[in-house]
């Protein structure tokens, strides 16, 4: 960041009449900033994979004035081109991904999707703003801090987070639409707290839990006191069964967030696992069923060498609960993903990363 520090200049009134004075970021005022790198249209595809892509491999073969982007947290990757090739890309997407063992899923091409890319702005400018907005963020953030810490605990992870979400603020930010970009990313804020719930558990089940949350935190400031089941199935304009099924994904997710052996490091004694009288003796012995149990739990911990915004910084709770509960459980994914309210695809993309991890904790027992 630069040592510019951002000046007021002629004052402005804001919707409620009060005096607001503009800021100035490396010595140019904001909206003078932003009309330096316009937000333009292109067109764009997500996708995610069955397995991860040679990404500096894909970036050398798209073409030409085309960019992939990919955001390690929650495994999707985004491709850009010039309006009017949505299409082309998407079909070009799928064939490069074929040729290279792995299958798309969720493939979803946009238009027009108004975008900037920060680096476009002047460099004092971007640091300035980032310097301003970043305890600016971290200040708004505080009234989810209680969320936040479940996936962020660390508060040097939680500022380097606080300011790549300013840079995806930068990025998205429509200048012409006549809002303050403070206002923007406090809004956007919000959703992207609850984006890292989805992105750990699975974007189904973690909605549920919103829904839930929200749901009784009305209920609560409305009648002073906690809703009965009964009250709040009908609050949330649902039946009871569909109330009970869905509470049971939300106690699912936060008996997986629970697992002290997930927060700790390799080096972790303490491994709380479902009783091993869940696995009969004839189906596995105690020994070898513990054995595997302590593999597979430190195959889903979170990689020490990620950062904790990285998909591999967090416990892969899904993958954990797929493995064991269709391997000890004795369900089929079928009922795993209606008990947790995902698909099958999703779980098989969670699962395989576990596999993976645990091919290699097993061959260091093995050793």
């Amino acid at each position: 960041m630069s040592d510019h520090a951002p000046v007021p200049t002629t004052t402005t009134t804001d919707t409620r009449g009060r005096a607001r004075q503009p800021l100035v970021f490396g010595g140019i005022p904001e909206a003078e900033g932003w009309a330096l790198a316009p937000i333009t249209p292109r067109d764009r595809v997500h996708f995610r994979v069955d397995h991860e892509l040679p990404l500096q491999e894909l970036r050398r073969d798209l073409p030409d004035g085309v960019s992939v982007s990919y955001d390690q947290g929650d495994g999707l990757y985004r491709v850009d081109g010039a309006c009017g090739s949505a299409a082309v890309l998407a079909d070009w997407i799928r064939a490069w991904a074929a040729r290279h063992g792995s299958t798309t899923i969720g493939l979803r091409a946009e238009t027009d999707v108004r975008r900037r890319a920060p680096r476009d702005l002047p460099a004092d400018f971007l640091n300035d703003l980032c310097r301003h907005y970043g305890p600016v963020s971290l200040k708004r953030l505080q009234r989810n801090m209680s969320t936040i810490r479940l996936h962020l605990p660390d508060p040097d992870d939680l500022g380097q987070q606080v300011y790549e979400w300013v840079l995806k603020g930068v990025s998205q930010y429509d200048e012409t639409k006549g809002v303050p970009f403070g206002a923007f990313l406090a809004t956007q804020l919000s959703k992207w707290v609850h984006d890292l719930g989805r992105n750990a558990h699975g974007r189904t089940a973690a909605d549920t839990e919103h829904k839930q949350q929200k749901a009784v935190s009305a209920f609560l400031a409305e009648h002073q006191r906690r809703p009965s089941e009964k009250e709040l199935a009908a609050f949330m304009g649902q039946s009871v069964a569909t109330l009970r099924r869905n509470s049971q994904t939300v106690a699912t997710l936060n008996g997986l967030r629970n697992l002290q052996s997930l927060d700790g490091g390799p080096d972790a004694t303490e491994i709380l696992l479902p009783d091993s009288s869940e696995a009969p003796d004839e189906i596995m012995g105690e020994a070898e069923q513990t054995l595997l149990s302590h593999a597979l739990t430190a195959a889903c911990a979170p990689d020490p060498n990620a950062r904790r915004d990285q998909r591999a910084g967090q416990p892969n709770v899904l993958g954990w609960a797929t493995w064991y509960l269709t391997t000890w459980g004795g369900q089929t994914k079928t009922q795993l993903s209606q008990d947790l309210n995902t698909s099958v695809r999703n779980m098989n993309v969670y699962a395989d990363r576990v596999e993976q991890a645990l091919k290699t904790r097993l061959a260091e027992l093995a050793d």
